[in-house]
């Protein structure tokens, strides 16, 4: 008899429908985990869910939620622990670029919809399944960040700041928890072959750059047991130069 998802680390994606967090999904699923993908469309996480199948023999878990619903994370949080009653992992990789311009240009509309999504979703995730992480044997959480924050550059400054204010938030975190079983780290994958690079950088090179495969392929151990890491920033380029 196939194992059942509990039989499973539990790790929750959000973000999961397109870029690194759908190959960070895919990935995290064939290293043996139940995936619990979280993203706004419904049809793209339906199509996830359909290339899990066909290269692991299990379903994941699908929640189309949109993460400047807060409540809604709360609900998502409150359902995990009805239906599994512990969560293993938390991938948070959700984000937005925003509007990339001069800060005296950005609306306030986007200055708060890149806020929400990329700072203070992820206050809202912690707060919500921070205890479900605590009934893990093992929880672990990594959040996606990026080379912006240690070089700061001309038009970056809303998305720079909101990457910038989840940096301290998860350092503070990882402090609070130094004791616990949890263990939390930052990620910063670089410049990557996705849409969203491509919307920042129109007129690069994409070929010259890692796919989305190629970074989610070193995730699931940053989000396994037997990694001990605990509040460090992981660069993937360090990675790949080891």
């Amino acid at each position: 008899m196939a194992p059942s998802a509990t039989d499973r680390r539990l790790i929750l994606v959000t973000g999961a429908s397109r870029g690194i967090g759908r190959a960070a999904a895919l990935a995290l699923a064939k290293a043996g985990n139940h995936v619990i993908a979280t993203a706004r469309s419904e049809k793209a996480l339906t199509k996830l869910d359909d290339e899990i199948k066909a290269a692991t023999g299990h379903n994941a878990t699908l929640i189309p939620l949109d993460l400047r619903d807060m409540t809604g994370i709360d609900r998502l949080a409150s359902a995990l622990l009805e239906r599994f009653g512990r969560l293993d992992g938390l991938l948070g990789n959700a984000g937005v670029l925003g509007t990339l311009g001069p800060l005296e240009t950005i609306s306030p509309q986007s200055f708060q919809e890149t806020l929400d999504v990329n700072f203070t979703a992820n206050w809202r995730l912690i707060r919500s399944v921070h205890p479900l992480l605590r009934m893990s044997e093992a929880g672990r959480a990594l959040f996606i960040t990026t080379g912006i924050v240690p070089r700061p550059r001309a038009y970056w400054g809303v998305y720079g700041a909101t990457k910038a204010a989840l940096e301290t938030m998860i350092a503070c975190y990882a402090d609070e928890i130094e004791k616990t079983p949890i263990r939390v780290n930052l990620f910063d994958p670089g410049a990557v072959r996705t849409e969203m690079r491509f919307k920042a950088m129109p007129g690069e090179d994409q070929s010259t750059l890692p796919s989305p495969d190629d970074v989610a392929a070193t995730i699931p151990f940053y989000l396994s047991p037997e990694c001990e890491f605990h509040g460090e920033r992981v660069v993937f380029q360090d990675i790949v130069k080891r």
